[in-house]
């Protein structure tokens, strides 16, 4: 049993995971058009990385973000799921000793792990708690899960784009921090673009999730007409 939870079997694991989330995101948009399936951010990434990052919590971040070749004790595998293609890179506080000063006591600290990294080109930041395993029901959930949240917002985007196309760069710097999860700067952006809306001025940036300052914003968008 010790074998199994080396770090080889670890590793083969975390690729196996990682390998049906993205199998499980292709199946969901299977059914989508073929332009809105190949905008979605993983399948318009072309060639990026996926970072395995061990601290309290399991980090697995996919990254746009070119990084440099692997040095010292790093390890990395070379991946890919359809039309998919990814490099799968391990981190932990031996390759980064930033990583073992980390406090995840109080929850998974998910912007500090980015930040450690110096990764700004997010696309999904998946997190799996102490004891929690890397089964195949996770991995479908995450991976059906992030298609699903990445076509809705897609199609929200491209709705408040019409409706505001002066707008355009600001919306697609919403869209982009919506997917690397960074929801103050979501809702501060939403707040900057319908200041008139009372439901989208009450929201509070840090707080209030991504999703809803993006829907209210395309309600308040469109009652303005």
């Amino acid at each position: 049993m010790a074998g199994e939870r080396g770090p080889e079997a670890m590793r083969s694991a975390m690729a196996d995971y990682v390998d049906s989330v993205h199998r499980a995101y292709l199946e969901a948009s299977a059914s989508l058009p073929p332009g809105e399936r190949a905008r979605l951010p993983l399948a318009a990434s072309g060639t990026f990385t996926v970072a395995a990052v061990g601290t309290r919590y399991l980090h697995v971040v996919a990254t746009t973000d070119p990084l440099p070749a692997p040095t010292g004790p790093e390890v990395s595998l070379d991946c890919h799921q359809g039309d998919l293609t990814w490099q799968l890179r391990f981190f932990d506080p031996v390759v980064l000793p930033d990583l073992g000063l980390l406090d995840e006591s109080e929850g998974p600290q998910q912007q500090r792990v980015r930040d450690i990294l110096g990764l700004t080109g997010v696309v999904y930041h998946l997190t799996v708690p102490p004891g929690g395993g890397l089964t195949p029901h996770h991995a479908l959930h995450s991976g059906t899960g992030l298609a699903h949240s990445h076509a809705a917002a897609a199609r929200d985007y491209e709705s408040m784009t019409a409706l505001v196309p002066r707008h355009a760069d600001l919306l697609a710097e919403m869209h982009t921090a919506e997917t690397a999860g960074l929801q103050a700067c979501v809702v501060l952006i939403a707040q900057r673009l319908a200041p008139w809306d009372e439901a989208v001025i009450a929201l509070q940036p840090g707080v209030s999730p991504s999703v809803d300052a993006r829907r209210r914003l395309l309600t308040a968008l469109r009652e303005r007409g």
